[in-house]
């Protein structure tokens, strides 16, 4: 049992749903086998969810059947019911979440059971939760086109002659709610595209541009003002006038959507931003900055109340080259404890450490990373470049020798993309040369500034080239 569908599901409930579940399979209306309010009993008591010694057929059957011989098939029976009955529960819950939709659902009995007044009524109230509704995404408009649907339908019964029937409502709603819902759907594709290489066959995708294009009013909805200059920001990257547009529409109705969406709608502009800096447009570091101070301060960022240890580096780093480091302490004082406990010290000790870096104070810095064990071997290697460059700025010729050849070791002996595994041998390698080279030998430094100007990859080349300014 203890990979089954049930089991998987059970194992997600939280306390309450446990609770509430409980009085639903309690109630006859929604079952009414004794042997299903028993095997729930014995699944959600002590442990026994998380030990497969307590999932054992044998075991729960005796449970359940304790004077009668192991019967399979009627163990199965137990199980098929309180699946079913979860299931049930689910979808009810499901559906309260999205209070307009269960209204159109009950709009449209009262309208079957020819109840004009209270279908009235029922109607004049989804009017204002759609009104009163926080969002303006695709499912609130959505919901707007099976209102209309619903009150058109309402009007087609009772008024049979067609120039009484009013339909325009009807079909503005359905093409907002598709042209938001499919340059949604083509955002999510072209940020897909991004990362892993496969083609798409996007139908009708010219049609919809151009229609918008031909009704600028709907750039008014900002499920579809986003949308439209999200994708066209992928398309066009050079063109810094969508990427522009796209800010500002994050900026005015950004709050419109829900938090899942609106985190998707961020990492879309931070994708962006981080693009055009690879690509070596500095001037989208402030954006990129902005995009994660604004995301976190709103907890649109936080997945899971979750910051992964890679997304907290890009936060730290990103304020550091701005100078802000006043913000970036209280961002590590106060989100550090949404970071995996088991690399939370470490990554707090590390980032501290960027900030001493960038105040100049290398001798705190050192002891945080000197004490500091990183599991991750990417942020290992770069908290081991961060101790190298220190070194050399220092003049302790022997601390670094010591510690390239650790890295050397370590980056031989390490598993990781070639990319990154190339990327920290240069810099080794090059490090070598850096204190090895003759002060005042033009030609020598001349031929190190070139070779290193052409490697790639070399994540430190600025660094590098600095140093060799000095010598």
């Amino acid at each position: 049992m203890e990979n089954s569908t049930l089991i998987s599901i059970l194992r997600t409930f939280h306390k309450k749903e446990i609770r509430d579940f409980k009085k639903w399979i309690q109630s006859p209306i929604h079952n009414q086998r004794e042997d299903v309010v028993h095997l729930f009993d014995y699944l959600i008591a002590s442990d026994h969810l998380n030990q497969d010694k307590f999932l054992q057929k044998e075991r729960v059957f005796s449970k359940l059947f304790s004077s009668e011989p192991y019967d399979d098939a009627k163990l199965r029976q137990s199980i098929h019911f309180l699946l079913k009955a979860i299931e049930e529960f689910l979808i009810f819950h499901e559906m309260r979440e999205d209070e307009v939709r269960s209204k159109i659902t009950l709009a449209s009995v009262y309208r079957k059971r020819k109840l004009d007044k209270a279908f009235g009524k029922t109607v004049q109230l989804i009017d204002t939760i759609q009104e009163n509704s926080p969002y303006r995404n695709e499912q609130y408009l959505r919901n707007e086109y099976l209102l209309q649907n619903e009150k058109y339908t309402y009007i087609a019964d009772k008024k049979r002659t067609a120039n009484e029937v009013y339909l325009q409502e009807v079909s503005d709603a359905l093409d907002a709610t598709y042209l938001a819902d499919k340059l949604r759907q083509c955002c999510l594709i072209r940020a897909h595209q991004r990362v892993v290489t496969i083609d798409y066959n996007i139908g009708m995708l010219e049609e919809v541009l151009q229609y918008i294009q031909n009704n600028l009013k709907l750039l008014e909805l900002p499920a579809i003002a986003i949308y439209y200059n999200c994708y066209y920001t992928f398309i066009y990257p050079e063109n810094d006038s969508y990427f522009q547009a796209l800010k500002v529409a994050i900026i005015k109705t950004g709050h419109l959507f829900p938090n899942d969406e609106a985190k998707d709608i961020f990492i879309m502009a931070i994708s962006y931003c981080i693009e055009r800096i690879n690509k070596g447009h500095l001037s989208y570091t402030r954006e990129l900055f902005d995009f994660y101070k604004k995301g976190f301060e709103e907890k649109i960022l936080l997945d899971n109340n979750a910051i992964t240890l890679y997304t907290f580096r890009n936060v730290v780093t990103v304020g550091l080259k701005l100078e802000e480091d006043k913000w970036v302490s209280n961002f590590i004082r106060n989100y550090n404890k949404y970071i995996d406990e088991e690399y939370r010290e470490s990554i707090t000790n590390y980032c501290m450490a960027m900030v001493s870096i960038n105040q100049k104070d290398y001798s705190a810095a050192m002891r945080l990373l000197a004490t500091t064990e990183i599991k991750d071997v990417l942020i290992h290697l770069n908290a081991k470049t961060m101790l190298l460059k220190m070194y050399y700025e220092l003049d302790e010729i022997d601390a670094l020798e010591s510690l390239l050849e650790s890295m050397r070791t370590f980056i031989q002996r390490k598993q990781m993309i070639e990319s990154y595994k190339a990327n920290y041998q240069n810099i080794v390698k090059f490090t070598k040369k850096l204190i090895r080279i003759k002060p005042y030998d033009k030609t020598q430094t001349e031929g190190l500034r070139k070779t290193i100007s052409e490697a790639s990859p070399l994540t430190e080349k600025q660094w590098f080239l600095q140093q060799l300014d000095k010598v």
